[in-house]
This record gives C-alpha cells, structure tokens and sequence, in this order.
C-alpha cells in the first residue's frame, strides 16, 4: 500500500511512524518536516498527504502534528477525505470500520512508539464495514464535500 505521511515536526515518534509503516510493507512518500525542502507548516503539509489520498497518488494518509488536531482539520478540508485523529487502537479500529477513514492524524505528542505500533495494528486490521446504516453514514459525508463552495 502506498501510504502518504506529513509531521510539522522532526520527532522521535514521526520518524518511527515512517520506520513502521515501511517494516509492514508499506511504500512512503513523505511531506512536511520529513521531506528536507518540504514546507513543514501543518496545514500545508497535511494537506499534502491528504490530497495525495483524494487524487489517489496514494491509498491512504497519516498526518502528524503536536496535538493531531491541527493535522486532522487540515485533512478533512480534502475533498473525499475522512481523516480520524486516534489516541488509542480502538478509535483507530472504530474510524476505518465504521466511519471508512482514509487518513489517520496522530499526535506527536500523545503518541508513544508502543502506543503507535497499538494504532496502526488496529488501523490497518479493520475493514470497512458493509452494514447499510454505516455505508449511508459514509455516503452522506461524501455528499458534503459537494455542498462545499470551489476555492
């Protein structure tokens, strides 16, 4: 799977994240403070890997910041993104099951390197859920992004 990852900080759990994802398998492609060059601002580099998932450049996103917050706000601005901030595993099993979350925000703060390796066990486990209700919950958010005005 080829997963986008954006950190507006060069941080011990940031780079692990990378390390990880490319010990499962996963293709990375960096932004932000992770890319030398790259513009590391949260809003910019979040939506970088956000928009790489809704042009689908890649599969799927994890956006990083101090709090996760700033990350997650800036994804969800995407069109076609659900982005979930997860503080544990069964947040991050609950957004891709039943909410389909395309793009995982972690904070850089909160997130321990085991508490990492909990999130993305459970993240990339769960599957979408085929339950009706749920998939005319993801349909209605989907419908939102075409309310939102052009830039």
């Amino acid at each position: 799977m080829r997963i986008s990852v954006s950190s507006d900080m060069d941080e011990p759990v940031a780079r692990a994240l990378v390390v990880e994802l490319r010990g499962r398998g996963h293709e990375v492609v960096a932004h932000g403070a992770l890319r030398p060059g790259d513009d590391p601002q949260w809003a910019v580099c979040s939506e970088a890997a956000a928009r790489a998932v809704a042009d689908g450049v890649a599969d799927q996103a994890v956006v990083c910041c101090w709090t996760g917050t700033g990350a997650s706000i800036a994804a969800n601005k995407v069109p076609g993104v659900r982005a979930a901030l997860c503080a544990d595993a069964y947040t991050a099993d609950g957004a891709r099951r039943w909410n389909d979350a395309n793009v995982l925000a972690l904070s850089l703060r909160l997130t321990s390197e085991p508490l990492l390796k909990e999130i993305l066990d459970a993240w990339f486990a769960a599957e979408p859920s085929a339950d009706a209700e749920d998939r005319e919950n993801v349909a209605r958010v989907g419908r939102l992004d075409l309310d939102r005005p052009a830039p």
